[in-house]
């Protein structure tokens, strides 16, 4: 998913769901950031304190997209949630060769550790950064129907071909007739195939198809085997379910039932369901400010000037640190310690990035066999 599910739809689901702006506010810009906090290392201050955060997500062409153990660290619980093929967790975690770990590796939406992952998460939320960590955890989880089908380090799995749309003139063309036409390149088969293999993002093969709320697409997999999206129907149903989380994370505290309660959907989702699939824009960016001018103008029931800004002035990076230059492991150049940097928004979502890749790697994913520490 994009920008505009992932900030623009979160947010609406979660005031929906009860939460004040506030709130809202920081669970959307935390689902929004899992995508931007590209960087890593240390922050060092000039009073001998430093900050180490970690990266997850990486840019398109960065070299570390060629390393096996940042696509474990990163794409895997962060973007690729492990599906374990769809079975419930085991009482005895299983012995896994390399071919069962992949496949078991593959995202699958709504599974299992899915599931697991927003109980713990609303189990969990005697901590400062349990906002933030909300918010992470919502973009790992509506991901699992985005990229469903796929996994979170290079394998023949991610292999596609035969790459079609149904619905969107931009896309009408295949794959291959559009290398054709903008490089003049016969991509058949064998050369989409090389490329899927190649990017270790799981869907590079089938470029951002699966993030489109609106598009109906297929492919034809590593085995053959013709795969057919409804990427309305996917994102409808992720919708719902986070709905369900955000509502349960906020009766949980006086409820802890809360966790097996089904929430009635709320009079406006029919309004929420008509736009993901009205809004074609083919630029994320653009069905963004569709979403942010509907959570301002009343559409939704409320008029609030949401928004989101990645970098720069009055970023949650600029607020922390007191400047907008990109500080990475700055020892020999120490920046003066804020006030306030200790409970800053971009503090308390690195480290709600933290615990988050801590319990994916350390606690869920071993108790299914699976190992990527």
């Amino acid at each position: 998913m994009q920008i505009d599910f992932h900030h623009g739809v979160t947010y609406i689901i979660a005031r929906l769901a009860g939460f004040d702006f506030d709130d809202a506010d920081i669970i959307a810009h935390s689902a929004q950031y899992v995508d931007d906090a590209t960087n890593k290392g240390e922050i060092w201050f000039d009073n001998g304190m430093l900050y180490e955060r970690i990266a997850s997500a990486h840019k398109m062409l960065d070299y570390s997209n060629m390393q096996m153990l940042s696509n474990h660290r990163v794409w895997l619980p962060f973007h690729f949630l492990p599906g374990n093929n769809n079975e419930p967790r085991p009482d005895v975690p299983p012995a896994l060769d390399a071919e069962a770990f992949a496949q078991r590796c593959v995202c699958r939406p709504n599974s299992a550790p899915a599931r697991e992952l927003m109980r713990s998460v609303t189990e969990r939320q005697a901590r400062g950064y349990a906002l933030y960590r909300l918010g992470i955890a919502a973009h790992v989880f509506v991901d699992t129907w985005a990229h469903q089908g796929f996994v979170g380090f290079s394998s023949k799995l991610n292999i596609a071909s035969k790459l079609q749309a149904e619905n969107d003139g931009h896309h009408e063309l295949s794959f291959a007739d559009k290398a054709l036409s903008m490089f003049g390149l016969n991509w058949d088969k064998a050369m989409q195939g090389l490329v899927g293999a190649m990017l270790p993002l799981g869907h590079g093969s089938v470029l951002s198809y699966p993030d489109r709320p609106y598009l109906r697409w297929s492919y034809e997999n590593a085995f053959g085997v013709t795969i057919v999206r409804d990427n309305h129907k996917d994102f409808s149903e992720a919708a719902a379910e986070l709905f369900q989380w955000f509502c349960r994370y906020r009766d949980y505290k006086s409820n802890p039932a809360a966790l097996d309660k089904t929430y009635p959907l709320p009079p406006q989702w029919p309004t929420l369901l008509q736009h993901l699939r009205d809004i074609t824009d083919e630029d994320p960016d653009a069905r963004h400010v569709r979403w942010l001018d509907m959570a301002r103008d009343g559409t939704f029931g409320f008029h609030e000037p949401v928004d989101y800004l990645e970098l720069g002035v009055g970023s949650w990076k600029e607020m922390a640190l007191g400047t907008e230059d990109d500080i990475n492991d700055n020892e020999d150049d120490k920046l003066p310690l804020p006030a306030g940097f200790h409970k800053s928004h971009w503090k308390l979502f690195h480290d709600g990035l933290q615990a988050h890749r801590f319990y994916v790697l350390h606690e869920l994913l071993p108790e299914y066999g699976i190992l990527s520490t």
